[in-house]
């Protein structure tokens, strides 16, 4: 390739974490190498319309769209640009793109679906895959897959929508059975924290379950720990990385959406206060989870660590991880010698790499010769 490479960055989506979306892509805007790359802003609304233009990411946060363009990724191998089409339906290249960066949180960009459009159209693109990025984001099947692994999860149980509206009563005598209060209610299939609460009575279940149910049909109950909140950035495909870990000490009763994003009472503590031992037995976990799913490009791995008991639970992986100027994962490298935009410069090139192997395998079998 020649010249600068061409950089889809895809931010907002049909997600409860459209607006933490747009916050990551500023960050990752501002801090990618004008003189490496060429980047083509591409917005997705909360209704699942594709814009596109100079200024696609100011429009957004601005809430202005009118001066976007409808805009497309056609599904075809060798065709991968981005397309507008006229009031004729006509198609018309309106930028070319080398390479994805999806920015997107949650359903519909974190999950799976946006990479298997990328991998219909063969384009190289920024993280997991299409089978890690589900199993990521539901945290029932990934739980399940820890435990297969011998990974320690803490204790769970799944509740469908139809179960809450057929029969609370029911419902509330299984998550009960969970372990005593505090409980935690969440979506199956939501990051940021959105859905999550915390709930000390059954009153407070019947709250969190109502509104996890909100954002998802299948909601997770969890029992309640005592726990620290430790945090590994992982870089890499096959030979992946892991950074030092860090430490949340929310401001919220847990790191909440609110304590993520806009509260500044909470605290990050980097590296996180573990001894050697636990320091690197959160690394090697950290690693064994993300090779588990077959991982790939980033990840943010978080864990709970109980404060009486010492045991180190795995929580989740986020595929995804926040890029804002406060969120973690871009800080825990910065802490172990890689800076922001060395950081996206080696996201992007694993993107490549990703590819480049998959381009390498049989497409077709045609039986014995």
């Amino acid at each position: 390739m020649t010249g600068k490479l061409k950089v889809g960055l895809f931010f907002g989506g049909r997600s409860g974490e459209h607006e933490v979306s747009l916050m990551s892509a500023r960050s990752v805007l501002n801090e990618l190498d004008q003189e490496k790359y060429q980047v083509t802003q591409i917005g997705i609304t909360k209704e699942g319309r594709w814009l596109s233009g100079p200024d696609a990411l100011k429009a957004f946060e601005g809430g202005d769209l009118s001066n976007l363009t409808e805009v497309t990724l056609l599904p075809d191998p060798g065709r991968t640009g981005l397309y507008s089409w006229s009031a004729e339906n006509e198609f018309s290249l309106l930028a070319g793109l080398d390479v994805a960066f999806p920015v997107l949180h949650g359903t519909f960009g974190e999950d799976g679906t946006l990479q298997g459009y990328f991998e219909l159209a063969e384009m190289p693109y920024v993280g997991a895959g299409v089978l890690a990025s589900s199993v990521a984001m539901d945290k029932a099947v990934f739980k399940n897959v820890m435990r297969a692994t011998g990974i320690p999860v803490i204790d769970w149980v799944v509740l469908t929508s139809v179960e809450l509206k057929n029969d609370m009563s029911v419902a509330l005598e299984r998550a009960e059975q969970v372990g005593p209060y505090p409980l935690f209610t969440k979506p199956a299939n939501m990051g940021s924290s959105v859905g999550i609460m915390r709930c000390d009575s059954r009153s407070d279940l019947v709250e969190g379950l109502q509104e996890a149910a909100r954002f998802d049909r299948r909601v997770i109950v969890e029992r309640g720990i005592n726990a620290r909140e430790i945090e590994v950035s992982v870089l890499g495909n096959e030979d992946a990385q892991a950074s030092v870990p860090g430490e949340i000490v929310p401001g919220d009763q847990f790191y909440s959406y609110k304590a993520k994003y806009f509260d500044e009472t909470s605290e990050l503590i980097i590296p996180a206060k573990l001894d050697v031992a636990l320091t690197e037995r959160t690394r090697a976990m950290a690693l064994a989870a993300y090779q588990a799913i077959d991982g790939a490009g980033m990840a943010r791995v978080d864990f709970l660590l109980d404060r009486e008991s010492g045991e180190l639970f795995m929580n989740e992986i986020n595929t995804i991880p926040g890029f804002t100027k406060i969120s973690m994962y871009p800080k825990l490298w910065e802490a172990s010698g890689l800076t922001y935009s060395n950081l996206l410069d080696s996201l992007i090139k694993l993107a490549f790499e990703r590819a480049a192997q998959k381009s390498r395998l049989v497409r077709s079998y045609g039986g014995a010769q």
